[in-house]
């Protein structure tokens, strides 16, 4: 197909160049025309709250509505009043050091600018999070936007593409659905920045199609990430915020708790302890506080890794005791242990409420298992000793950390989120998404008297006498 036959194509260039054009004639965002975009974004979300909670829940089958409040529409909100509020320090001239000996009268400046246009890939798990915490970040920045949604978010897309001219201008925002190709095409155009949120895979695909425009990338990718539970915490709290975070979203998280280290006389206790939580606190995998597994191809692979795993020798406990429902794509949350390095479960992010369990009896064990991985996306440590947390923090290398607890440095505005490694590059949130979405521009002011007319060519004795000089002071 040509480019002149190619409708997605043409449609996608056709809203990069209005927005590049618009960037490019008019000036620069004022910090008050970025507060309103940022006011209009916050808007668009809690205007039609009811509406984007509804259709999320049709994109998954069943999504628990709290989840959804909690997750998506809560810490959002919560992102772009935070914006809002620190928008004037984040946007002020840094003031930096001059070198008087030579530059005496001179200043240095260092001025945030947008960059222009943003893509942004967004995926399916929790769309209205990583799109509008993105957003927040582009937005408070000075940036207009393209957003491609994922095939899975057909009803929020469809949605939002409806809602979204109410609140912007194509100018500035515009949401796209994916229809099968609109990815491959999206992650081609040359923007001046690209976000991704996704596999490694398809992480890999969208890095390699930047680069041939030489677009910057932030890549957040997910990961296998451990828990690590000292023999000394509470294993009750311990079990208790770590099935919290593994249920929420039916696991379906790329910083969900994918495995956890119990110390090896514990396992049994730990065993006991998650079937009363979960005999508590998820009776029901039909219930509608129980999210559905997205899609069925996702459903048949979570079977295929239990399948593969017991047909291996691990050992895989059903803590809810009911069957997986196909019908509603529930699937109930379950331990496996003894595994081995050839089962599936090993190797790959798990994405869904199957945890594993592994022993151990020395904290070294632990940083070998993680350092022989590729770098996680986040790293769990329990445990009230300092130093041992120190420990692990110290000799492992994750995208964040959460201590005694899981998952929530990532609603933390203040903090940057990003992954390392093969779980991502780059940050976004706070003032580091700004930066990410940013040129800090260097801007050097000559004084009007300038040392400098001296040294110039043909050098004579002075010359030579002031840079021997400047060298060994300097040395």
């Amino acid at each position: 197909m040509t480019e002149q036959h190619n409708p997605i194509k043409q449609q996608l260039h056709q809203a990069f160049n209005l927005q590049r054009e618009s960037f490019l004639n008019s000036h620069h965002e004022t910090r008050q025309e970025r507060k309103l975009h940022l006011s209009n974004l916050k808007r668009l979300l809690t205007e039609n709250r009811e509406a984007i909670v509804d259709a999320i829940c049709q994109d998954y089958g069943n999504r628990s509505k709290f989840e959804t409040l909690f997750a998506e529409i809560v810490v959002v909100t919560d992102d772009i009043n935070s914006a809002i509020k620190k928008l004037r320090k984040w946007m002020k001239v840094q003031h930096r050091h001059v070198d008087k000996t030579i530059y005496f009268g001179a200043k240095n400046r260092v001025i945030p600018q947008p960059l222009g246009v943003v893509g942004l890939i967004i995926p399916w798990n929790f769309p209205i999070n990583l799109s509008f915490s993105g957003l927040s970040a582009v937005f408070a920045a000075g940036n207009r936007a393209m957003v491609k949604m994922s095939e899975n978010s057909i009803n929020l897309t469809r949605l939002l593409i409806e809602l979204t001219p109410k609140y912007f201008k194509p100018e500035k925002l515009q949401f796209f659905e994916e229809t099968g190709t609109v990815g491959i095409e999206f992650s081609q155009i040359p923007f001046d920045h690209l976000m991704f949120t996704g596999s490694g895979a398809t992480g890999k695909k969208v890095m390699a199609a930047a680069a041939k425009n030489l677009t910057p990338v932030t890549l957040e990718l997910g990961g296998k990430s451990p828990a690590i539970i000292d023999p000394e915490y509470s294993l009750e709290k311990a079990v208790e915020r770590i099935l919290f975070v593994k249920q929420f979203n039916a696991g379906q998280i790329c910083t969900t708790v994918d495995y956890v280290f119990v110390y090896e006389t514990q396992i049994e206790d730990f065993i006991s302890e998650t079937q009363k939580w979960v005999k508590q606190h998820v009776p029901d995998i039909n219930s509608d506080d129980y999210t559905s597994i997205i899609d069925e191809r996702s459903f048949l692979r979570l079977q295929n890794i239990l399948k593969d795993a017991e047909e291996k020798g691990a050992r895989v406990i059903n803590l809810n005791e009911q069957q997986p429902q196909i019908e509603n794509k529930k699937f109930p949350v379950t331990l496996v242990l003894n595994t081995t390095d050839d089962m599936i479960i090993c190797q790959r992010e798990t994405f869904g409420p199957i945890l594993m369990v592994k022993s151990y009896k020395e904290p070294q064990e632990v940083i070998n298992y993680i350092n022989a991985k590729d770098r996680p996306l986040a790293l769990y440590p329990f445990s009230k000793n300092k130093k041992l947390l120190n420990t692990y923090i110290e000799n492992t290398m994750s995208g964040g950390v959460t201590v005694n607890d899981a998952l929530f440095h990532v609603a933390q505005h203040d903090l940057p989120f990003g992954g390392v490694g093969a779980s991502g590059m780059g940050h976004y949130h706070g003032y580091e998404g700004f930066l990410t979405f940013s040129k800090l521009r260097p801007i050097f002011y000559q004084a009007n008297f300038t040392a400098v007319k001296y040294l110039m060519p043909p050098y004579g004795d002075f010359a030579n006498k002031v840079i021997n000089f400047l060298a060994k002071f300097k040395g």
